[in-house]
């Protein structure tokens, strides 16, 4: 069977609209064209450092123009990019390393440190934006085509249990997750998305390729600044801005009693686990349209996603599938009917081929297509989704996946604690918090001062838990395992008490 393959994105859209604006930011704007030419020229350096069809190289960045150019230089070139989250710290970022088997990591400047020692460490080449900036071209052949089942992301998620794993994602998975998500919201060509989020996560990464594909401009924050981002609303033509719930209720607090965003403004894509309801509620009350969505990195983004025209009267849906995908609700591995809580399984072309050497975890995970997800929640009637805990143990705090399984290894890495249990807390401001219950060997002692210097060094700062409570012991049941539900209560009677 020969494989479909359609041309490459960002060579189609310059020869449809080559001066229309592509990226804005705060310093400069560029047009498809220049995209392309800057992109082209990027992948003539890495070309020159040896990278060619097949290598994986890695990016540790922060949203930037580079970071742009990078995404598509690798496509040019018919490279895999592995995506580093730079807010993980130095042990998290050379487990991801080896594992994607990378040749090369491009790095920002800027945040340099852990790779420039890493570097050195793990024998992999690592060179900076500013030196390949430096570099000469070498000739290489543009991929001008590109095959929808070649492998073009790897994008680490954490796992219930153990290490990390790299999700991949083909140009198929992540071109029909932009398609999808255009027949859901539409296009205007009034359309100007302003894109928040890390661009290392598959909700911003997803951005590049709408961009090209939607012929759509989006402006490039480098961080969340909910001042610049109101503004940027209500004075230069944004209709659409990703977020995730921390992100909206500090963008709410931004609009005054006497203010509304312009017609113009479409929506708040809103992303990255359920909203509380009356965060929601505000919204609406200030005629904020917020259009909310399920989804995660192994389905490139959304796959389920409230409609304009539903978002008011299905408040705290997640929507339903988009076009191409499918979704079903499991008890047991049978379909449960509506309001019956159950495992979240669904399927379409967006949805990953499997982990990164994981064969074992793809087994397990992706049946006939069909990718259980672990979370839990419940369709009504009318076939909306309703998300009802975000895979089980997750914390989710800003946005950020956090598993209680990675934290509590490393802090079963100090020798003076017995045993560890991490549950989330509820948090006014990231929404959730890591806290952790600790159990200390007999006849030892360990101060929290102790434990959050081992946390510094092994995990990244949103991981380190923000409460530390001793005890004698933790709730299990018969088989021994861990009651995080009991966890909970514990945490309910502490804050009752206090």
């Amino acid at each position: 069977m020969s494989t479909e393959t359609i041309p490459n994105w960002l060579e189609k859209r310059v020869a449809l609209t080559p001066e229309r604006p592509a990226i804005h930011t705060q310093e400069s704007s560029i047009t498809f064209e220049e995209l392309r030419t800057q992109a082209m020229s990027m992948a003539g350096k890495l070309t020159s450092l040896g990278v060619k069809k097949g290598s994986h190289v890695a990016i540790y960045a922060n949203n930037s123009l580079d970071f742009v150019r990078f995404v598509h230089a690798i496509s040019y070139i018919g490279a895999v990019g592995v995506f580093l989250n730079t807010r993980l710290t130095k042990r998290e970022i050379s487990f991801q390393l080896k594992d994607a088997d990378c040749d090369v990591v491009i790095y920002d400047q800027d945040i340099s440190s852990i790779i420039e020692d890493l570097g050195e460490e793990l024998a992999i080449r690592s060179h900076s934006f500013a030196e390949i900036s430096k570099q000469n071209e070498s000739p290489y052949e543009p991929q001008l085509e590109v095959a929808m089942d070649e492998v073009y992301t790897i994008l680490y998620t954490s796992g219930t249990t153990g290490n990390p794993k790299g999700v991949m994602l083909t140009y198929g998975n992540h071109w029909w997750s932009a398609v999808s998500s255009a027949l859901n919201l539409g296009l205007s060509e009034e359309d100007h998305w302003l894109a928040t989020l890390p661009l290392f996560h598959v909700g911003g990464l997803s951005l590049l390729f709408k961009n090209v594909i939607y012929g759509m401009p989006i402006t490039l924050l480098t961080s969340f600044d909910e001042q610049e981002i109101h503004n940027a609303i209500m004075e230069k033509g944004v209709t659409i801005v990703s977020v995730v719930s921390v992100m909206l209720k500090r963008l709410l607090a931004q609009l005054h009693v006497d203010e509304a965003y312009p017609s113009s403004f479409r929506c708040m894509l809103l992303g990255g686990g359920p909203a509380p309801k009356p965060l929601l509620e505000e919204a609406a009350s200030k005629q904020v349209p917020v259009i909310q969505t399920y989804g995660m990195t192994e389905t490139s983004s959304q796959i389920v996603t409230l409609s304009a025209q539903d978002a008011l009267w299905k408040i705290g849906s997640a929507g339903k599938p988009l076009f191409p995908a499918q979704l079903t609700i499991l008890n047991n591995h049978q379909k449960t009917g509506a309001q019956t809580i159950g495992e979240i399984v669904v399927k379409g072309p967006m949805v990953t081929s499997g982990y990164y050497k994981r064969p074992e975890a793809n087994e397990e995970t992706i049946q006939d297509g069909w990718l259980f997800t672990g979370d839990l929640g419940y369709v009504d009637e009318e076939g909306f989704l309703y998300v009802v805990d975000r895979r089980k143990d997750m914390i989710i705090s800003g946005g950020e996946n956090i598993y209680p399984a990675e934290i509590e290894e490393v802090l079963l890495g100090v020798d003076s604690i017995k045993e560890v249990g991490v549950i989330g807390q509820d948090d006014d401001r990231w929404g959730e918090v890591p806290v952790a219950f600790v159990v200390l060997h007999e006849g030892v002692s360990l101060s929290t001062e102790e434990i959050y210097s081992h946390c510094v060094r092994a995990l990244a700062k949103y991981k380190i838990p923000k409460m530390i409570y001793f005890e004698d012991y933790l709730p299990r049941n018969a088989s021994n395992k861990l009651l995080r539900r009991e966890l909970g209560n514990w945490l309910k009677k502490r804050g009752n008490a206090e």
